[in-house]
């Protein structure tokens, strides 16, 4: 093996706000961490795992960001950066300059959220949601959190066919 090694784009999730673009490279136990903001690019590298991999990204961003005003976070499971917009409130509609997105960014759905029509009206149709959503199964259900009125085994206990591969 040669002590040079070929640099692989880090896997990478993102989102935005009103004010801000959240990317997040996902990289476990990552060292040698070198992050680098300019107006309308990020960078990203750093060495990662137990097999000390190399990880290089380079991203044209959809529109410019303040770098003085962007940061980023290591922990043990990733790499989180904090990209200021130059102009808050305008949507991002992809995270790139380019229409085709790279292979290794992803949309983070779990943290993304249609914010650029947020209204009041929106909100308490949410509100009714959540409440529908808590109130299902009807006013009278409790479930059993104690598992002691019966004992016998239930029809989710049995095994489970093998899948058919078609």
């Amino acid at each position: 093996m040669t002590s040079h090694q070929e640099a692989h784009p880090a896997s990478a999730k993102w989102y935005d706000t009103r004010d801000c673009v959240f990317i997040e490279f996902c990289v476990v136990d990552s060292k040698n961490v070198n992050v680098t903001f300019d107006k309308t690019k990020c960078a990203f590298s750093c060495v990662g795992g137990t097999d000390n991999v190399k990880h290089d990204n380079e991203i044209e961003l959809f529109d410019a960001i303040d770098q003085n005003d962007s940061k980023h976070k290591r922990t043990d499971r990733s790499v989180l950066c904090y990209l200021r917009k130059a102009q808050p409130g305008k949507s991002w509609p992809r995270l790139t300059k380019e229409k085709v997105q790279p292979r290794w960014v992803s949309l983070d759905f779990n943290n993304w959220k249609q914010w650029e029509d947020d209204s009041e009206e929106e909100m308490g149709n949410f509100d009714q949601f959540s409440d529908m959503m808590n109130n299902m199964g009807g006013d009278n259900f409790q479930p059993d959190l104690d598992g002691d009125e019966d004992d016998s085994a239930d029809s989710d206990d049995e095994k489970m066919p093998d899948l058919e591969v078609n």
